[in-house]
């Protein structure tokens, strides 16, 4: 069975607008306009889009926080509304922009309160807290006022919370916001390890493609509220096959380069730094990076990976529909 299944989902909105000085319009807007998808247990997928298309009212259906106007949706195999609270006990949800600690009381606190809701025992919370703080680095700030925390522990806080009962699905919503390259790969590479050891299915939306690279398997993406395509990763990156820019630093400066396939998008500090457009369905990014290092010797580079918005447009303006993982 399924853990998510989405059927004909839809959630509208009234929304009154402006037309004069006193008078005002109702209008219906659609959120989420016929969505149907399932993901099974154990799946790492990502749900993607540009902003306002649909994604946080999706998520908030499934967790039962909003009812859907029309459709239906199941979450680990019960209704989200009408069963809230039993659901609580069997899923995790880490909302960017919003938090589950106790703004006030140190972090440790926190931890003990959550774990006391899902009457976890005394001796399994304390194996499971322990765990959590081990693997998520958290035991230097442990006993620290949630409010005193910087952006990066708080976040990595917020994931420990939301596993402390070991929940059969996990559901992140933008988690890894504002945090530095250190802080995301940190809380990442506990996303992998946590959902091999536990098996936990693994819903995530995100703006950052390297969060989509490096947790999921498969992924859909939704515009206007509309799905407009559900596959494996590797059978997005075959149809949007977006240009790329690599950035390279050389060991010295040089000479703006010519390298087969790619185009010279710009080069800086005289040539010390230059970066190079290409299309990965004519030249790799491994082709790239040995042609410019034939040259000279490169100290550092980067790979700019399309927007999520790029792709979703794209998607759109080919009018793809949902598709299989051919």
């Amino acid at each position: 069975m399924a853990i998510i299944e989405l059927d004909d989902l839809r959630r509208t909105f009234v929304v009154r607008k402006k037309t004069g000085r006193l008078a005002r319009r109702r209008e219906v807007v659609s959120a989420v306009d016929g969505i149907t998808a399932a993901i099974e247990p154990g799946e790492a997928c990502g749900y993607i889009g540009a902003n306002g298309a649909g994604k946080s009212t999706t998520i908030k259906m499934i967790t039962g926080i909003l009812v859907p106007t029309s459709g239906s949706v199941r979450t680990c195999g019960l209704q989200p509304v009408a069963q809230r609270k039993v659901l609580a006990r069997r899923i995790g949800v880490v909302f960017g922009q919003r938090s589950q600690l106790w703004w006030d009381l140190p972090l440790a606190e926190s931890f003990t309160i959550l774990a006391a809701m899902h009457r976890l025992s005394g001796a399994d919370a304390k194996v499971r807290i322990d765990d959590l703080v081990e693997q998520l680095h958290l035991g230097e700030f442990l006993q620290t006022p949630v409010r005193q925390l910087s952006l990066g522990q708080r976040m990595r806080g917020e994931v420990a919370a939301a596993l402390v009962h070991r929940p059969e699905l996990l559901i992140l919503d933008e988690p890894t916001i504002g945090l530095d390259m250190i802080s995301k790969e940190r809380l990442r590479k506990f996303l992998q390890a946590e959902r091999a050891m536990q098996g936990t299915t693994l819903l995530l939306t995100t703006h950052d493609m390297g969060d989509i690279e490096r947790l999921c398997e498969r992924v859909l993406v939704v515009d206007h509220g509309r799905l407009v395509h559900d596959g494996r990763l590797d059978a997005l990156r075959r149809e949007v096959a977006l240009e790329r820019t690599m950035v390279i630093d050389f060991a010295e400066p040089q000479a703006p380069l010519e390298i087969p396939g790619a185009e010279l998008a710009r080069s800086e500090l005289d040539g010390l730094r230059q970066a190079f457009r290409f299309h990965p369905a004519t030249v790799t990014a491994a082709q790239v990076v040995a042609a410019a290092s034939a040259y000279a010797p490169i100290n550092d580079l980067t790979l700019e990976e399309p927007a999520i918005e790029d792709i979703v447009r794209t998607l759109y303006e080919r009018g793809s529909v949902r598709d299989a993982d051919a």
